[in-house]
């Protein structure tokens, strides 16, 4: 009897053994494709740029060596991006897309995908670029493939990008300090619907909200959108829910997916409706109470301020031309007044760091002259020269960046990072060249930020790197592809009425849309 019992124990724990292999090894046989396009791009410039395809490089969280690096087989395609500003041609959007689709046909089939978007691109000719992209895959892969999408909240839900996605989050904080976190979000979702058999969720519930703003003036860091994103993380608590988000949406695009959506999925109709419903309300109620971060003045203000300050640095947003928030970045409409400001004209006025303009011209003449010697040459409005042309700016080189070796491309160095810039100083202006990046990396360069009187960047409201060095900040009103008088932008396809372009407009009925799965949309 003992035997017996000795020899069922033997084959229980066996058998158990032989099951957790064979689920672990089902879990590393799940095939994931991945592709995306992160770029957001003002509609309202004249500069025109190519959507490039790059090779999809994976994050860190899915490492060979990580967990759910182990536990499937993962297929990148192409991410979309830009190196320049302005509407995307058409004619590279297609290019894109037709080179991502010959990918994903390579790799089938696929258990699941995952839609690495931001969501405010915009194309010329066409309405929902990711949408449309997000169709096309389908097309490719299937609708009984499981997908996840995940997303900026500055970027744009319509209700295809809804309908081709089982799954969907977004990011929770402006500044995004949670853009890892919310990514890894959606992946693991992804990863519980497919280990649990769940599939995906059963219902998907979206609200269109009428406000259009900037994240100038939806900051986390304030109310109320501080508060309003702090229920999220309640809603995606309730039973039956599996995540909730608001998309502020993208202020400086121009189709009819340009609006506020909220949107909650999970398995239980009432909880998911009831939680949509819960934020969408919110969100219009406090409306008007959306404010810029901090106090935001005409740029002569902001100057005369910054100059009368005993606070430093002192720090100057040049909202207008943010090549963050869809910018050009080379807009001289704001260097070209503080350069004619007196009390910057002398080298012993207050110290004013200007970060940043365009100028490769600059950067030779540079390298040319030698760090102490004089350099002259033409900078910004290459192509963005709707306010103001280029300035001809002339002064000491205080640093240059070595010239870049053979065979090497300073643009293929990551966003703000690039190391192809000079540093010159005209009175007491030093002016960081050969980049659009409002937070260039002037390690080595001998200019320190925090030592500076004034700090002037190319930004809405302050990343974190700036935001806590400030020892005072306003917020300019200056001219660019983003700017923040939203009623004079001149939008021809948003749908009207909506707030703040119409502040009187009567209340919406927040109608909670249930959208279908792309399966049960085909029944096929």
């Amino acid at each position: 009897m003992v035997m017996k019992n000795f020899l069922f124990i033997l084959l229980f724990c066996l058998s158990t053994v032989s099951f957790g292999n064979k689920a672990s090894a089902q879990q590393k046989h799940y095939r994931i494709g991945v592709a995306g396009i992160q770029i957001e791009n003002s509609v309202f410039m004249p500069n025109r740029q190519e959507l490039v395809g790059r090779p999809l490089t994976l994050p860190d969280y899915l490492s060979p060596d990580s967990v759910m690096g182990k536990s499937a087989v993962w297929l990148p395609s192409l991410m979309g991006g830009g190196g320049g500003r302005g509407p995307v041609t058409r004619e590279s959007y297609e290019t894109f897309v037709k080179n991502a689709l010959e990918i994903i046909e390579k790799n089938k089939p696929y258990d699941a995908f995952w839609f690495f978007n931001h969501g405010a691109c915009s194309v010329e000719g066409v309405d929902d670029p990711e949408g449309i992209f997000m169709e096309k895959v389908r097309g490719v892969i299937g609708n009984d493939v499981l997908v996840t999408t995940t997303m900026d909240l500055h970027g744009n839900t319509s209700l295809r990008v809804a309908l081709y996605s089982d799954i969907i989050t977004t990011f929770r904080k402006a500044p995004h300090d949670d853009s890892r976190e919310s990514h890894r979000r959606g992946v693991v979702n992804l990863f519980d619907r497919l280990n649990s058999g769940k599939g995906r969720p059963a219902y998907k519930a979206w609200v269109a909200v009428p406000v259009l703003l900037s994240g100038e003036w939806s900051s986390t860091r304030a109310e109320p959108a501080k508060s309003l994103y702090a229920m999220v993380p309640e809603v995606e608590a309730m039973p039956g829910v599996l995540d909730a988000g608001i998309w502020i949406g993208y202020v400086w695009g121009d189709d009819r997916r340009n609006q506020g959506v909220v949107m909650v999925v999970g398995d239980d109709k009432q909880q998911v409706e009831s939680g949509a419903k819960k934020l969408a309300q919110k969100f219009w109620d406090v409306r008007r109470q959306f404010t810029l971060e901090a106090p935001g003045y005409p740029l002569e203000k902001c100057l005369d301020l910054a100059l009368a300050s005993n606070k430093k640095p002192f720090f100057i947003s040049d909202m207008g031309d943010n090549p963050g928030g869809g910018g050009s970045g080379e807009v001289t409409w704001t260097l070209a007044r503080v350069l004619k400001r007196p009390e910057l004209r002398s080298p012993n006025g207050k110290s004013l760091l200007y970060c940043s303009i365009p100028g490769s011209e600059m950067v030779e003449a540079a390298r040319k002259a030698g760090v102490g010697g004089h350099a002259e040459a033409y900078v910004g409005a290459m192509t963005d020269n709707s306010y103001e042309p280029p300035i001809l700016l002339s002064g000491t080189v205080v640093y240059v960046s070595p010239a870049p070796q053979p065979g090497e491309n300073p643009a293929n160095q990551p966003y703000g990072r690039r190391s192809n810039i000079a540093i010159i100083k005209t009175g007491s202006i030093y002016v960081v060249v050969g980049t659009s990046s409002p937070t260039p990396n002037l390690t080595g360069t001998g200019i320190d930020p925090a030592k500076m009187d004034i700090v002037m960047v190319k930004q809405g409201y302050l990343v974190n790197q700036w935001y806590n060095m400030k020892a005072d900040w306003v917020m300019a009103q200056t001219r660019g592809g983003v700017d923040q008088d939203f009623q004079k932008i001149p939008y021809k396809h948003i749908i009207r009425p909506i707030f703040p372009l119409d502040p009187d407009m009567p209340d919406p009925e927040l109608n909670v849309i249930f959208v279908p799965s792309a399966k049960q949309m085909f029944g096929r």
